[in-house]
């Protein structure tokens, strides 16, 4: 016989499984038991394993059950989740979301509101690509992403809608044993011009022939702000760092904020990006709503330890 279990005839499987009786899995289901075992009998069949041992009072899984129950589960679950997100495409909710996120926004703040998400909206499968730079606007303008999360638009787009929904901050920084970091007191561009700057290099080529805050004469420049911070960390130069990134080294005592007015600091406003022909759906509305009450409320380099009054102060003073 082929093997084509039901829906039903898996949900009545769990059923008995999880309740450890047929006249329980009976009640639960507001089936007769007759009805219970009968179904059970034909998956049983259908399968050609027995599932259950009923010499005893209660039914037991046998070997070939317990192996079955999890494919089970497996399978209803899959089949919610197509049913779920069926409904959600029938009241407009997007099957699939694609997003492009600058690291300028706080990590914290989007492990938090995708935690959410997740449960929010569990039919909605969720691209996500973390970026610098001009690669946001980039992967928006090309259709690579329906949303954007990042700074400004880098050149004038009349296709894509730029709406501000917070700010982040980035912090010039160097490690404490760094020959900078031993400095007391202010830094002039004779301190800094002589000492390597870390710089990221923008892959999508959107600032290409721009340089910002760069002041050294020597600079080392790599492809992410994670290798950047690495290399800081490890003694290597010196470079402007997201706030959000460097909390813990500065309260630690790891890195040490420099004092460097030439330095162009202050708030990194931060914009949620989206094709103007592209309106977010439900999902992607609540996502951009999510960040903007994260991150309206992100703390100023004043509030963040390690930042505020010891040797270094922060540019923004």
């Amino acid at each position: 016989m082929d093997a084509n279990p039901t829906l039903d005839q898996l949900q009545v499987f769990l059923a008995v499984a999880e309740a450890g009786s047929f006249s329980a899995a009976a009640r639960g289901l507001n089936r007769a038991q007759s009805v219970i075992s009968y179904t059970i009998a034909n998956l049983e069949a259908q399968l050609e394993v027995p599932l259950f041992e009923r010499s005893g009072r209660q039914p037991k899984l046998t070997d070939a059950g317990r192996a079955m129950l999890s494919d089970a589960r497996r399978i209803v679950a899959d089949l919610q989740v197509m049913r779920s997100r069926a409904r959600g495409m029938k009241q407009g909710l997007e099957p699939e979301l694609s997003i492009a996120i600058s690291v300028m926004v706080p990590a914290e703040a989007v492990v938090s509101i995708l935690r959410v998400f997740g449960s929010r909206f569990p039919s909605v499968a969720l691209n996500l690509n973390v970026g610098e730079l001009g690669m946001v606007m980039d992967m928006v303008a090309s259709d690579r992403a329906g949303i954007g999360l990042g700074g400004a638009l880098l050149k004038p787009d009349e296709t894509i809608h730029a709406e501000r929904i917070g700010h982040s901050f980035m912090v010039p920084v160097a490690a404490a044993d760094h020959p900078l970091g031993q400095i007391e007191g202010p830094l002039t561009l004779n301190d800094v011009r002589e000492e390597t700057q870390l710089v990221v290099t923008d892959a999508s080529g959107l600032t290409k022939g721009r340089d910002f805050n760069v002041l050294s004469y020597k600079t080392w420049r790599v492809s992410d702000i994670a290798t950047k911070y690495q290399l800081i960390r490890g003694g290597l130069g010196w470079g402007g760092l997201p706030a959000s990134l460097v909390r813990e080294d500065l309260q630690a005592g790891r890195l040490v904020a420099l004092q460097l007015d030439a330095y162009e600091q202050g708030e990194y406003p931060i914009y949620a990006l989206r094709k103007v022909a592209n309106p977010p759906g439900p999902a992607a509305n609540w996502l951009i709503q999510a960040f903007r009450e994260q991150l309206s409320n992100c703390p100023s380099p004043d509030e963040i330890p390690g930042l505020d009054g010891g040797r270094h102060r922060s540019a923004a003073e």
